[in-house]
């Protein structure tokens, strides 16, 4: 692929030589080095199988980036900060030109074991969010997905995504929510509307910390970047992208995923035309994570999409 350096690690290499139960058996140790500090999950062996097999996980997400960014067949895709692979190859499975991006060299091996799996070839790069190996434009399509409020600056990733995607080329990413009641990260009631070294403090007595973990790089509740709705759209929008909530839409007016919950009450208030309006204080405050499609546009205006399709101009946050 024109204009774009692939890092293999060593470990990657050997891994894809290897096949059957012997690869099986390597990529679960990968991954239990990687997930142990989550066995105080209830779900715990159902969630550790879906790491062992995310790529079977994928339909609804590949669905959703269709929907929003068009196919993916033969476009240009970056997985930014992949993790352990399973959207990645699911989008070369689904034919598209993905590229494995995260800065955890580590998990370089775990995506070359999810491959091999199926013979794919898979570049994977080692880089920070903050500075990527590409050119300007390099990408059709960028995914960002539970990495933002990891990234040492929250701004810079943005402006990199914005970097490298093509004039009209699609984003869709993931923030976490500020206000909300029950802390995606930590699974843990009230955290967020308390003082962070209060928060933190409770996070360590619960024994939901990461210090039993592999890993090294491993932050506090405070180090990391929760935003609310309105200041993430702002900054967004200030790179000159159009930004649209991804389940505003489905909630409003489109088919609703297998298995959503609530899908019966939204029903309900769609009819009555209040949907939209109690799914944005439902956001506010009791949703972890917000899924954003940004649009790069190719004049570079900038706006929020709102119910008609059309865009508000900035300013007009929500």
């Amino acid at each position: 692929m024109p204009g774009i350096t692939v890092v293999a690690t060593s470990d990657a290499v050997r891994t894809t030589q290897e096949s059957g139960s012997a690869r099986e058996e390597h990529l679960a140790a990968l991954v239990d080095r990687w997930t142990a500090h989550m066995r105080w999950r209830a779900d715990f062996a159902g969630w550790r199988e879906r790491r062992l097999w995310q790529e079977r996980y994928q339909a609804d997400r590949l669905r959703q980036i269709e929907e929003f960014c068009g196919s993916v067949t033969g476009r240009r895709v970056l997985d930014l900060g992949c993790g352990m692979g399973g959207l990645v190859v699911a989008l070369r499975q689904a034919g598209a030109r993905a590229v494995g991006h995260d800065p955890n060299r580590a998990y370089g091996a775990i995506c070359a074991l999810r491959a091999a799996r199926y013979d794919l070839p898979l570049p994977f790069v080692t880089a920070t969010g903050e500075a990527l190996p590409f050119e300007e434009g390099a990408f059709d399509i960028v995914v960002c997905l539970d990495v933002l409020e990891h990234a040492e600056s929250l701004e810079r990733t943005l402006a990199e995504i914005a970097r490298v995607l093509a004039p009209g080329g699609h984003a869709i990413v993931t923030a976490t929510n500020r206000l909300v009641f029950r802390d995606p990260h930590y699974h843990l009631r009230g955290i967020n509307w308390l003082p962070r070294p209060w928060a933190e403090a409770i996070i360590r007595r619960r024994g939901r910390g990461k210090e039993a973990s592999a890993f090294g790089d491993r932050q506090a509740l405070s180090a990391m970047h929760y935003v609310t709705f309105r200041g993430f759209v702002a900054r967004c929008l200030a790179l000159g992208f159009v930004a649209e909530d991804t389940r505003e839409r489905r909630v409003r007016s489109g088919p609703l995923p297998q298995g959503t919950r609530f899908a019966g009450p939204i029903a309900r208030l769609r009819r009555l035309g209040l949907a939209t309006l109690a799914y944005r204080l439902y956001r506010t405050f009791f949703l972890g994570t917000f899924e954003i499609h940004l649009g790069k546009t190719r004049n570079g205006e900038c706006g929020t999409r709102n119910e008609r399709g059309c865009d508000d101009r900035a300013g007009t946050t929500r």
